[in-house]
């Protein structure tokens, strides 16, 4: 009786660990399945494209190579252009809900490489990116149907990284960029991501630095973030920014890039009253900021906190390390219908 007694507990252990080991397999699947669905942006394993889109091959301007890019065509004549910009660690493969519904409305679209994924010297902001972003925008003038008074520049992360950048430095007229959840300063965001163990730490040493010294080199890192870079006496377009108030917490980029680049643009414009105030900068940081109904919404999501000056504007939402592309391409549509980009709010 006492042989027969352990081996039914020995079974019922072996049961439970079995039934433990599949209900832990089923749930981290079905959680990273829940987490790519809903962070979409960040998974660069995606690839999936409309069937209408073609693979372009541009060369560089500035050392001519190749640079592959997805491209639609508008079937209409004189159709707006949006140029997304893949997130940080993509490519120009990496899967872009804006894809679709630039197709549904029948924009013109291109979504470059500008050198994929930063982790290099010539990626991360370098002349080189600019030339390509530059060289991608030609190539949709040359080769689609673009309404020269609408050209967007678009990105989220990494992308909207990028999106500053061209803000600064295109050669082209761009009506509006939108950047989403950006980085601002790479020095920042080195020790940011350094203190987490995040891996960006290791690609900001590739793209600045001499990664077997494993220091940063403040210049290297200086020099391709938008935050230190001069601003054009010429403002070329409409900059808007939006953040997540969780970004930085289930996020990978704290609001204070955003928040630090539009006061930078505030002071620059003259605008320095409409400057987030360092209390609030706290408040924002920390979360600790109260809700406030009349704000407002973007698509779906609360406004939490907002600024305007006429050249910028920035908008901190209920969310995290996300683009709401739904709300963001339908911005774009109210931009393109008014003759100069309007402001979206006011302080």
């Amino acid at each position: 009786m006492k042989r027969l007694h352990c081996i039914l507990i020995l079974a019922g252990f072996i049961f439970s660990f079995i039934s433990g080991g599949i209900a832990v397999k089923y749930y981290s699947n079905t959680v990273w399945g829940i987490y790519k669905k809903i962070f979409v942006w960040d998974d660069t394993s995606n690839h999936s494209w409309p069937d209408s889109y073609q693979i372009v091959s541009i060369k560089s301007t500035n050392d001519e190579q190749s640079q592959k890019a997805y491209f639609h065509k508008a079937h209409s004549s004189q159709k707006p252009l949006l140029v997304s910009l893949h997130a940080w660690s993509g490519d120009f493969r990496q899967d872009d809900p804006l894809a679709s519904i630039a197709m549904r409305y029948d924009w013109n679209y291109v979504h470059p490489d500008f050198r994929g994924p930063n982790r290099s010297k010539d990626a991360c902001l370098s002349k080189k990116v600019i030339s390509d972003i530059d060289d991608a925008i030609q190539y949709a003038l040359d080769n689609g149907a673009v309404d020269l008074e609408n050209i967007f520049i678009v990105g989220e992360s990494g992308g909207g990284y990028a999106t500053l950048g061209a803000f600064l430095r295109t050669r082209h007229k761009i009506k509006a960029f939108l950047a989403w959840v950006p980085i601002s300063d790479l020095v920042a965001w080195f020790y940011e991501s350094e203190n987490r163990d995040s891996k960006y730490a290791d690609d900001i040493l590739n793209c600045t630095s001499n990664p077997k010294d494993a220091v940063l080199d403040i210049k290297g890192a200086k020099e391709r973030s938008p935050i230190f870079w001069d601003i054009p006496t010429n403002n070329n377009g409409r900059l808007e920014i939006f953040a997540g108030i969780k970004d930085g917490y289930t996020g990978s980029v704290p609001v204070s890039h955003s928040i630090l680049f539009f006061n930078r643009l505030a002071r620059h414009y003259g605008h320095s009253k409409s400057e987030v105030g360092k209390s609030d900068i706290i408040k924002l940081v920390t979360r600790g900021i109260s809700r406030d109904n009349s704000s407002g919404k973007i698509g779906n999501r609360d406004v939490l906190y907002s600024k305007n000056i006429p050249q910028a504007s920035l908008t901190i939402f209920d969310g995290s390390h996300e683009m709401l592309h739904e709300y963001c391409f339908q911005r774009l549509q109210e931009i393109a219908e008014q003759g100069a980009a309007p402001d979206s709010s006011s302080d």
